[in-house]
């Protein structure tokens, strides 16, 4: 048989409860000994509102505006460099190969904004993902086909260049101002 005060909210001997609101709804939490001894206190709505305001979102369309530009700098350089307008379309295409399944990717997550579950929201992630990963295997297997004259070493060359634009945007991307700790 159960134990009456681990199942009864209401018994003496049941553990504390604690009411908070979560994204608007009421919530009961059992208060513990390690919440407690760690020190951990939930933001209340001002603080949190004053973190996201420090914290501003990254922009997914930023980084691919900045994406197409960096594959436009390569495509002329390429072309520019070797002097043959095949490297510059080989180049061209390696950046393509990253930009259109970026901007098909950030539109599937900006649509998912409103999506009201955690669990729901990186499963969208994960489906997004995996749909920008098979768009670009397709666009590499179709490289051959579609530009004439293709040099893989040019292609890989604005493939690479282009998809670094991830790490470059975080490294240059807004700095968080203030840890949530400071509160």
């Amino acid at each position: 048989m159960a134990d009456p005060a681990a199942t009864c909210p209401g018994h003496p001997e049941a553990p504390a409860l604690k009411s908070t609101v979560v994204a608007g709804k009421p919530y009961e939490a059992e208060e513990t000994d390690e919440a407690q001894d760690e020190g951990f206190k939930p933001l209340t709505h001002e603080e949190a509102k004053k973190v996201r305001e420090l914290n501003p979102p990254f922009s997914l369309w930023s980084v691919w505006a900045g994406q197409v530009g960096v594959g436009i700098v390569v495509a002329a350089l390429a072309w520019l460099v070797t002097g043959q307008a095949r490297m510059g379309w080989s180049a061209g295409y390696g950046a393509l190969a990253v930009i259109v399944p970026a901007a098909l990717f950030a539109r599937g997550l900006s649509r998912q904004k409103s999506a009201m579950h955690g669990n729901a929201a990186l499963a969208g992630f994960f489906v997004w993902e995996m749909v920008k990963i098979a768009l670009t295997v397709a666009m590499l297997f179709a490289a051959p086909r579609l530009v004439e004259g293709l040099n893989w070493l040019a292609l890989l060359a604005g493939f690479v260049v282009t998809m670094k634009v991830y790490w470059v945007a975080m490294w240059f991307g807004p700095a968080r101002k203030k840890s949530i700790n400071n509160f």
